[in-house]
């Protein structure tokens, strides 16, 4: 990937996953709460809705530039020097290679997140603090792989989804999508994948918000998803899809249109 495009796709990427992060946050503060161990009204409720907008906020860009480095460096290698065609095969090893680095990024700021939006923790300095005299570094990783295990599905469904959609709207057209239409490509693509990945999700809040050294803070993915199947059913393993698929499909059409509106001006 050459300097100019690796630069674009790290600002436009950046901005994408801000403009989401911050003007869809209230949604995920629900989501969390209702996914979380003690329920909704005991984490807060519809009160301190932007509680961790702060950790979300600084890591949103990274996190997101980070992720579409990965995954257009991937693409471009693999159609380029490796030549391969551009199919979803190629998409899905691009984003779950991307998926695999932000994660690196995206974890921690999860954890302190998510850890603010449920509990009555005064600041994310504090959580910071407390974990890391609890757990250490480890802590602040704690639900990594439950993340990946929630994120490589997400993307294998999401980015190819996205991409066939925006071929189709252009072979229809005879012409390349414009931002907003693939706005609405990545709508779709990010609902359907966030419903579809719900439960892996579930599972990694109530990882995440477990107490140190719990037995539900030991828990790999699929026991986690046993615990609470056994716990509450099906409505558990779905809990907060409603909020979770809302956000994701606004999120998706602004996050792919911010996207491919930054590029688009940045290309010029």
């Amino acid at each position: 990937m050459s300097e100019g495009t690796f630069l674009t796709s790290l600002i436009s990427g950046g901005l994408a996953g801000t403009a989401v992060d911050i003007s869809l946050f209230p949604l995920d503060t629900i989501k969390t709460r209702l996914q979380s161990k003690q329920g909704f009204w005991a984490s807060g409720g519809f009160k301190r809705i932007y509680a961790g907008l702060g950790p979300a906020a600084v890591g949103s860009a990274p996190n997101a530039a980070v992720f579409f480095c990965t995954y257009d460096s991937v693409k471009r290698l693999a159609t380029g020097s490796m030549g391969y065609k551009e199919t979803s095969q190629v998409h899905m090893a691009a984003a779950s290679a991307g998926e695999v680095m932000a994660c690196l990024i995206r974890v921690p700021v999860e954890v302190v997140k998510q850890r603010r939006q449920a509990s009555a923790a005064s600041s994310s300095l504090e959580i910071v603090r407390n974990t890391l005299k609890s757990e250490g570094v480890r802590g602040l990783y704690r639900g990594y792989l439950t993340t990946v295990a929630r994120e490589i599905p997400f993307s294998l469904i999401q980015f190819p989804l996205w991409e066939f959609l925006k071929r189709k709207v252009a072979d229809v057209k005879g012409s390349p999508t414009l931002p907003w239409e693939a706005s609405l490509c990545g709508s779709f693509a990010g609902g359907f994948s966030a419903a579809v990945t719900t439960p892996l999700d579930v599972a990694k809040t109530r990882i995440m918000l477990a107490a140190a050294g719990s037995a539900d803070a030991k828990l790999n993915t699929v026991s986690m998803l046993m615990v609470v199947a056994k716990e509450k059913g099906m409505s558990g393993l779905f809990a907060g899809v409603t909020p979770r698929v809302t956000w994701i499909s606004i999120g998706g059409a602004v996050f792919f249109g911010v996207y491919e509106k930054a590029k688009s001006v940045l290309a010029i």
